[in-house]
């Protein structure tokens, strides 16, 4: 498996099928016990319908990679324990965490979404990096 790259901003932003998806990460050491090899990480994501039909966000799919390249994947229904509908121009915001057992890694990933006819789609979550302050590589 390839490592993360280094130099990986903390912040993506995708558009795919007028659906665009920003993330910011965080560390978030106050929920991290480094000397138990566990690192946490918040991060909020903003899903924008900027397209002219009403979509709905039906479930998600991670692939999270730490820095030894060991990768986990998470799927599930919805995010935050729901499944928004965006009507054009709508927002959904919402913020969750992943802990890591290195202090840097990658996540990316997918959301399959559903128009008002019932065709499903997969947009785009473009990777972003998981960094804890002062880490050297």
């Amino acid at each position: 498996m390839p490592l993360p790259p280094a130099d990986l901003s903390p912040v993506s932003d995708a558009v795919t099928h007028g659906i665009r998806v920003e993330v910011m990460a965080r560390h978030a050491p106050e929920n991290s016990r480094p000397r138990d090899g566990e690192w946490v990480f918040q991060y909020t994501v903003r899903i924008t319908n900027m397209g002219g039909d009403t979509v709905q966000l039906l479930s998600r799919h991670w692939i999270i990679t730490d820095a030894t390249g060991q990768v986990e994947e998470v799927r599930g229904p919805g995010v935050v324990g729901e499944q928004p509908v965006l009507a054009k121009g709508e927002s959904f915001k919402y913020s969750s965490w992943c802990p890591l057992r290195t202090p840097t890694g990658m996540m990316y990933g997918t959301y399959r979404m559903s128009r008002e006819d019932g065709e499903q789609f997969d947009i785009d979550i473009a990777p972003f990096g998981l960094r804890a302050k002062y880490t050297v590589q």
